[in-house]
């Protein structure tokens, strides 16, 4: 079977172990009377890490991110922002905020709005930049009323990055839009990092934490399930993939204690195991006429499936 989630390491920063962390949340818990939404986490955020924050609905994303903005106050524990509290002047002029919910102003330009939100901060990008990174030029000139949704978001992307921010929070960035749209802004948001910025991004769309996170933390119950590079929790938790058609079936195969999940998907079986070089033997034996054989590493989505599964699946940050 895989290794246990609690193997995980998570403390992971990419980055030199002498570089000043971006986020520190120590031993964090929010209440909301007797409902707990975040229950003792203790996560670090390093500089030029992108990192995804996933969850069920409910599962203390928002409260945590809330957290870091300063939006709210921990019941107990303590968050910084680059060594200050969150809610001080000198730590805001460094974040930018994506939210789900933006209340922009319909009745101006777009540029106008870059020009307006620009003066929000001591050192911001010049307009023209924001709009080349953001990929707004055709549309500079435009009401933001009269934009479609996928637009409007792009809009929301360039008044996060107005202030050049070294930690940016995208809350659900791509809810609601198509996947060419979801490609060309995940396309901004790769080439705004590239200036060398953290980014922090929530999202139900688990293709995009694989494709673009260096760094999964998995939350679920107000606890921190599992926090890692993503190819080591993939690695770990959900082994490989193994595809194929054959006569045997899910209910036989899961009898197997190589076998960790199985699913028909397109006439054929996928198999999730850890040991793919001891399956394929058993399961050639078992059917000789076995075909269309792939194997490859286990994808996000499975792995989140069985973190959320396992609830006693936790890991918990050593001490610094």
């Amino acid at each position: 079977m895989a290794e246990p989630v609690s193997h995980l390491q998570p403390s992971y920063h990419p980055t030199a172990p002498e570089a000043a962390p971006v986020v520190e949340i120590s031993n964090v818990t929010k209440r909301f009377g007797k409902v707990t939404a975040v229950d003792g986490v203790t996560l670090t955020f390093y500089p030029d890490q992108v990192t995804a924050l996933l969850g069920p609905n409910g599962a203390g994303k928002t409260t945590l991110i809330n957290l870091m903005l300063g939006l709210m106050r921990p019941s107990s524990g303590s968050v910084k922002l680059f060594g200050l509290h969150p809610q001080s002047l000198a730590a805001r002029e460094r974040i930018g905020v994506m939210l789900q919910i933006s209340g922009v102003p319909e009745t101006l330009k777009v540029r106008e709005l870059i020009g307006l939100f620009r003066l929000y901060y001591p050192q911001p990008l010049p307009t023209a930049e924001v709009i080349e990174l953001a990929g707004l030029t055709e549309l500079a000139d435009r009401l933001y009323g009269k934009l479609s949704g996928g637009e409007k978001q792009r809009v929301h992307f360039a008044l996060a990055i107005c202030g050049d921010p070294k930690l940016l929070f995208l809350d659900e960035p791509t809810a609601s839009l198509d996947v060419e749209l979801r490609q060309s802004f995940w396309r901004s948001v790769m080439r705004f990092k590239a200036r060398g910025a953290t980014i922090l991004f929530t999202t139900h769309h688990l293709d995009e934490a694989d494709t673009y996170a260096e760094r999964i933390v998995v939350i679920h119950q107000g606890k921190i399930r599992a926090d890692g590079p993503k190819s080591e929790i993939k690695a770990r938790v959900a082994g490989k993939r193994v595809r194929c058609k054959t006569v045997l079936t899910p209910e036989l195969l899961r009898q197997e204690p190589l076998v960790y999940e199985v699913r028909e998907v397109g006439g054929r079986l996928e198999i999730l195991t850890d040991k793919p070089e001891q399956l394929i033997p058993w399961l050639t034996a078992l059917d000789p006429a076995l075909s269309e054989l792939e194997v490859d590493s286990g994808v996000l989505e499975e792995v989140f499936l069985s973190l959320l599964r396992d609830s006693k699946a936790e890991v918990r940050a050593p001490s610094r």
